[in-house]
């Protein structure tokens, strides 16, 4: 008779509800969900479960997402085969804009994705964190009040789109990439944050079913289902929550509070890594 070796789990329950958390959180804000779920475990000591595990939490904001713009995209898709000229093309030109802002990062992750877990020093992620966010402040302070318009222009989504590849690097961030070169670009904060928040739907069931399918038995080998289910839930709560005080922080301030909190994060971690 065969018998079997328990293996222990590499997360526990708890600690897959607190990456849920902080995935959830940070995927939506602007300040590096990838850096954040691999610096929370580093920091308490605890296990990090590998880029596969990452990816499984972004299932949660991926529910967010839908759960907050679901009735978005069925008005965009109402329209894009309706009956109303005017809004049938500006429909579908918004639609052709979102796929081409997701193009690049497609690419982009198929290429070069193998690199990411080379790419996850301390002093690395610090670095991003504190480039990005002043790159953040920058084009937020300077771009004024911005276009709120929910089809931002093609030059705008190709930006996007490009911008968006750099976040495969930990620290970037893709939703503060993204709002980055939105705001640069001259979109209001909000329709920065939206189109941001769009785009980010289909790359992300992208990169959920790509790694689902080549990794997901091995990640069941490492941990049960139930406590991934635990991050995922915890992940899709969060995110809604991220997503709406975003959208209501946006209504009456702007992007420098994330800027400031990547800053202090980032002198954080620079001072940790060389005590250790």
């Amino acid at each position: 008779m065969m018998t079997f070796l328990a293996v222990e789990p590499v997360l526990t329950p708890f600690q897959a509800f607190v990456l849920g958390a902080v995935q959830g959180l940070t995927e939506l804000l602007p300040v590096s969900s990838s850096a954040h779920l691999y610096l929370v475990p580093t920091l308490l000591s605890w296990p990090y479960a590998g880029v596969a595990f990452d990816v499984a939490m972004h299932a949660g904001t991926l529910l967010a997402l839908l759960a907050a713009f679901i009735a978005d995209w069925l008005k965009l898709f109402r329209e894009a085969f309706g009956q109303d000229a005017p809004l049938r093309t500006d429909a579908r030109n918004t639609l052709g804009m979102i796929l081409v802002a997701t193009i690049p990062g497609l690419v982009a992750g198929k290429v070069i994705g193998e690199l990411e877990d080379k790419l996850r020093s301390v002093p690395l992620q610090a670095s991003m964190l504190l480039v990005f966010g002043v790159l953040l402040w920058l084009a937020d302070k300077f771009s004024g009040p911005g276009r709120d318009e929910r089809a931002p222009g093609w030059g705008t989504a190709l930006g996007v789109g490009f911008a968006q590849c750099l976040a495969l690097v930990p620290g970037v961030s893709r939703s503060g990439i993204t709002m980055t070169a939105g705001r640069a670009a001259g979109l209001s904060r909000l329709a920065c944050a939206r189109f941001s928040f769009m785009v980010s739907i289909p790359i992300t069931l992208a990169a959920v079913l790509y790694t689902g399918l080549l990794k997901s038995r091995h990640l069941l080998a490492e941990m049960p289902a139930s406590t991934l289910l635990i991050g995922v839930v915890s992940s899709a709560l969060f995110g809604f929550l991220a997503i709406r005080f975003m959208l209501r922080l946006l209504r009456n301030t702007g992007l420098g509070v994330f800027a400031a909190y990547r800053v202090v994060v980032a002198i954080g971690l620079f001072v940790w890594a060389a005590k250790h």
